[in-house]
């Protein structure tokens, strides 16, 4: 794909965009986010039915690393290792992903109020779980004991890549693909997807409508090592992905007859967000249910803080994203201790109060003229 090689802040939107002047400096904004997130995952790898002070955990880290010889009981190394610090680093794994995707989604879009869920991945991905669960053994007999826990993910993945597909052949034209057809058709794969999901709720058993309601309502419990393993090394590629669309997406703020002046690739740009944002969702999708309105809320405070410089919203977003996963979860696993909330209720308690905000705040600019 030919792109600009630089797209300057000065040229990044007006619909958005207000000055850089007196806006943190980049450099400030991700030191300050990657000490948040550092302060978290230790803060959340201590916490819960059975605490770890910050030192041990320290310790049990440094002496995971050949940096030191102990301090700490093995009880403590057992809980933090096998349970704790796996769920940790997947909220930060999944966080960074649904973060990123949100920001190149609102790029491509060129609209603060976009969110990975509006182009179907989420939804998709949904109703390929809740099928599996209700039909799957009258569909695939015998396909469960193959599986085995890799059945819900992979329908998941699978699910979330095929509506996103779809979206993006719908949103075709003989001219390229139309940003705007996509975002309806997004909307309406979701409605269908609801419905579906609704109707296989209903005629689920107990225990099947147990499982699918767990699964919709997110949670960071599955986490083991192999599965952070996996999500990081496929979501490394994903936000490997996005990254090099920077320079494109800061043109693409312009309008897109703009952005083929300045040299970029338009409709290549177009299919590789929505490849790599699909890639990013599906595979959180996938493993910890559907996590809403960070995808939003993430890149959003980064445009406040910083400006709208796709170089600096992409791997802002990742950052604040990683680290409200890891706070939203902490959070939920200490609220009604022992028990846990889903972590899904509370970004959406958060996400959604934030997106009425924006949009009231939108209202006044969207019938201008």
């Amino acid at each position: 794909m030919t792109t600009v090689s630089r797209v300057e802040t000065a040229t990044l939107p007006s619909g958005w965009a207000r000055v850089r002047a007196g806006r943190m400096p980049a450099a400030w904004l991700f030191a300050a986010l990657a000490v948040l997130l550092a302060v978290l995952v230790v803060v959340a790898a201590g916490r819960g039915a059975y605490p770890i002070s910050a030192s041990n955990v320290l310790a049990i880290l440094l002496h995971k690393a050949g940096l030191s010889q102990g301090g700490f009981e093995p009880q403590q190394m057992g809980v933090l290792w096998t349970i704790r610090l796996p769920r940790v680093m997947l909220g930060v794994a999944v966080g960074a992903l649904l973060g990123m995707a949100g920001a190149t989604l609102q790029g491509l879009f060129r609209n603060p109020l976009a969110d990975p869920g509006l182009i179907g991945v989420s939804s998709g991905a949904a109703l390929a779980v809740a099928l599996t669960i209700v039909f799957g053994n009258l569909w695939w007999p015998g396909l469960a004991q193959a599986m085995g826990l890799a059945l819900l993910p992979v329908a998941a993945f699978a699910g979330g890549v095929l509506t996103t597909l779809l979206v993006y052949r719908i949103g075709r034209t003989s001219l390229g693909v139309s940003v705007a057809a996509m975002l309806l058709a997004g909307i309406a794969m979701n409605a269908i997807a609801m419905a579906l999901i609704g109707l296989a709720s209903y005629m689920a058993t107990d225990e099947q409508l147990r499982n699918l309601t767990f699964w919709n309502l997110g949670s960071l419990a599955p986490a083991t090592w192999p599965i952070v393993g996996v999500v990081s090394l496929v979501g490394a590629v994903a936000l490997a992905g996005m990254w090099r669309l920077r320079s494109g997406l800061n043109a693409m703020a312009l309008g897109e007859a703009e952005a083929r002046h300045l040299g970029v690739a338009v409709e290549t740009l177009k299919a590789l967000a929505v490849v790599f944002s699909a890639l990013a969702v599906g595979m959180a999708v996938a493993f910890c249910g559907i996590i809403g309105f960070l995808g939003l809320v993430a890149p959003h405070c980064i445009r406040l803080m910083a400006g709208p410089d796709a170089r600096v919203v992409l791997p802002g977003a990742a950052l604040l994203g990683a680290a409200l996963t890891v706070g939203a979860d902490l959070a939920a696993r200490l609220i009604i201790a022992p028990a846990e909330l889903p972590i899904g209720v509370l970004t959406a308690l958060i996400g959604a109060p934030f997106f009425l905000f924006l949009l009231l705040r939108a209202k006044g600019r969207m019938f201008e003229g």
